[in-house]
């Protein structure tokens, strides 16, 4: 079946920027891990990948229904969204030539339910997270796809996917090294690289034609 989705190479490389760039998600990811093991971790990712779950619904049935009325409320939206992208691009760059954040402290382990929980409610009344969503996934998608609620859908899994993914590798490599102090040259060269690719995305973005 056709979705009228496409660059999907690159909508994974964008993805895997966004879940490697050090952010709320993955700061509580990693504080969890810490302070818990890797369940703790782990229940953290589900309750954040809960929350991408409710943006990916909200974006589906939301915006999806406005940008099936016309192609110039599609373009409308996209040139938005490009606009976000550079305003991200240009947070990252400026995050990424700051000193690195003083490491972040933990304390005792929490049931694994109220994790979840806070995770998914870190994500979900992130309105950064909300923008996010629909400043990317549209510009994947056709302006003559069949079912825009369906791409919004195919898209926003995965989404989900990939970055649960990318949070269990997380998770994995951080809870043996629990003592580990974090190298801050890495966080600084995503931050730096995401910019570019956030920009070099929002520069297609705004040239692409309905």
């Amino acid at each position: 079946m056709h979705l009228g989705v496409h660059d999907l190479g690159l909508f994974a490389a964008t993805v895997f920027v966004l879940n490697a760039t050090p952010g709320v998600d993955m700061a509580y990811t990693v504080a969890s891990t810490l302070r818990g093991g890797w369940r703790q971790g782990v229940a953290a990712a589900l309750g954040i990948m809960g929350g991408c779950v409710l943006h990916t619904l909200a974006a589906a049935f939301g915006l999806a229904a406005l940008l099936a009325t016309s192609a110039e409320a599609f373009m409308a939206i996209k040139l938005v969204g490009a606009a976000y992208l550079l305003y991200v691009a240009w947070g990252m760059a400026r995050a990424g030539l700051k000193p690195p954040p003083a490491a972040v402290e933990v304390g005792a382990p929490q049931s694994l339910w109220r994790t979840a929980r806070q995770g998914f409610f870190t994500n979900a009344l992130n309105p950064k997270v909300a923008l996010f969503f629909l400043a990317l996934l549209p510009q994947f998608i056709d302006a003559a796809a069949p079912s825009k609620t369906l791409a919004f859908l195919f898209l926003g899994a995965w989404f989900i996917a990939q970055g649960l993914l990318f949070l269990l590798v997380l998770i994995a490599l951080v809870a043996p090294l629990r003592r580990s102090k974090p190298r801050p040259w890495v966080g600084r060269g995503l931050n730096l690289g995401g910019a570019g690719l956030f920009t070099l995305l929002a520069a297609k973005l705004a040239l692409t034609k309905p």
